[in-house]
């Protein structure tokens, strides 16, 4: 994929009436063939605003409209995207805005604040959404476009969560967006008649790629909500509204939790996906009893970003698989040193295929150190292949500690904590111990009014686990600190120094 074809234009060539995206508070629509027309109009507004091919466009917004207006134009024009963290600090943000230097950034009144303490010092300009780009964009001459989008060229920059360091810059091309099409497409036969939701962070690759980005290509329509709130999202599946629908895993548990649950027909939604952190058992388990098949998968925004994703014909067959790889994209198994391991033995899972991210904005050496010399992407992440194909992801490469000469993976140790019916979530780590060299601690969140004791925690754990895998600390939390994207930042959680002891 050398090239990639304008894709508004095509689809308001191909479906100019059918919706293309639908702002669920307020009722606003635009049609594909509207679509294209903002997006050539918002093109043009940047171009006179003296943006050229290869600016930097900054974003800071909650999900609206106007964000995939902007990022059809930046493909337009040649400009780089880039969405920015609305739950960072404003010094967090300036981080950002030095490593990408935006000529622009467009903000929602909700978030100006905090641009501006972001831009503070900066070259970057503000322009306000509500006011001064519609506006602009409505009294704009339309870009005429480019007549074709170069396949490796950036269309937009994800900077990382950052669970263990600073953020970085994920390039994100077009071929990735089509390569990433073409696998959503394949695992969940998307097509032109399906609807899905965009609510997830627009700065996390899911709030772009997963599935909206893909529903547009495909010609479907995209919901959208400002961000995530149960009650309206259930309701749009008992409405028959959505067919398709990626989440990720603490989103499932509050949907759980919702009163709405239990009296809706989760069946209206065809396809139900999770991925951006491991998907408790539990909740696999509860949708199922509710008779809708939970599909596990595992990617990365440098993997474009789908890459595993469960067949709902599996799901429920291999519980606690990501599924298998996709069509355009491969997975492996390698040692530290390097050696591929056959199916079953636990190792670094690598990708390979044409969907991958070239590398990291401005990070040389840390976009050599991504790949291996035969050019297999390293995740980071520890897992197996079975002989037939499904993956398992057991955790990070950091977050394995050694007990007693024994490895004991966090990932194992949750899914029995949060099998325990009063355990909403749970997360472990490995602590330093005099006897022992490492053992677990963990850190639970759990059902209100439960009482649930650490010693009761024990009992459970000692009739599932073997005794070295049972952690030796357990904290009770009311939240974990995490990153955008929902995933626990475990380098944060605290020592206990007063946390009980499990002997």
């Amino acid at each position: 994929m050398d090239i990639i074809t304008d894709i508004t234009a095509r689809r308001a060539v191909l479906t100019p009436r059918r919706t293309a995206l639908h702002d669920v508070p307020t009722g606003r629509a635009l049609t594909y063939a509207q679509l294209d027309e903002n997006s050539r109009k918002a093109a043009g507004f940047l171009a006179s605003e003296g943006i050229r091919p290869g600016d930097r466009i900054g974003v800071l917004c909650r999900n609206r409209i106007e964000f995939f207006e902007l990022l059809f134009a930046c493909a337009k024009l040649g400009a780089i995207l880039v969405p920015l963290n609305w739950r960072m600090t404003g010094r967090e943000l300036r981080e950002l805005i030095e490593d990408c230097t935006p000529r622009l950034c467009l903000t929602g009144q909700e978030d100006r604040a905090l641009a501006e303490q972001a831009v503070a010092g900066s070259e970057t300009r503000l322009v306000d959404l509500e006011e001064a780009y519609p506006t602009g964009r409505d009294t704009a001459d339309p870009h005429p476009g480019r007549p074709a989008w170069p396949g490796d060229e950036t269309w937009y920059l994800i900077y990382t969560s950052g669970t263990t360091g600073r953020p970085k810059g994920v390039i994100q091309t077009y071929r990735m967006a089509m390569v990433n099409y073409l696998n959503i497409t394949q695992a969940t036969g998307l097509s032109a008649h399906d609807s899905t939701l965009n609510f997830l962070p627009l700065f996390h690759t899911a709030g772009i790629n997963l599935h909206t980005l893909p529903t547009l290509i495909a010609g479907g329509r995209v919901h959208i909500l400002p961000g995530f709130d149960p009650g309206p999202l259930l309701a749009l599946v008992q409405s028959g509204e959505l067919d398709i629908l990626l989440a990720v895993p603490s989103v499932f548990r509050e949907l759980i939790l919702h009163p709405d649950f239990a009296a809706t027909d989760l069946n209206r939604t065809r396809h139900w996906a999770s991925g951006g952190a491991p998907l408790p058992d539990a909740i696999v388990t509860a949708f199922a009893e509710r008779g809708a098949r939970l599909c596990n998968g595992f990617g990365m925004t440098e993997t474009g970003p789908t890459a595993f994703l469960a067949d709902p014909a599996d799901a429920l067959d291999h519980i606690g698989s990501v599924g298998k790889t996709q069509l355009l994209v491969d997975a492996r198994i390698a040692a530290p040193d390097g050696t591929i391991l056959p199916p079953g033995e636990v190792g670094e899972v690598q990708f390979f295929g044409p969907g991958l991210t070239p590398g990291y904005w401005q990070r040389p050496a840390e976009t050599a150190a991504l790949f291996t010399q035969d050019g297999w992407l390293r995740s980071g992440d520890l897992g197996r292949i079975d002989a037939d194909g499904h993956g398992y992801v057991v955790g990070r490469i950091k977050e394995m500690y050694i007990s007693g000469g024994e490895n004991v993976y966090p990932i194992e140790v949750e899914q029995v904590l949060e099998s325990h019916p009063d355990i909403l979530e749970a997360a472990v780590r490995g602590i330093e111990d005099a006897k022992w060299g490492e053992v677990g601690c963990a850190y639970l969140r759990i059902r209100p009014g439960s009482g649930l004791t650490s010693d009761q925690v024990t009992r459970w754990c000692r009739d599932r686990l073997a005794s070295y895998k049972i952690p030796r600390h357990v904290l009770i939390c009311d939240d974990l600190p995490r990153t955008s994207a929902g995933k626990v930042r475990k380098h944060l959680l605290p020592l206990p120094q007063t946390a009980s002891r499990s002997e």
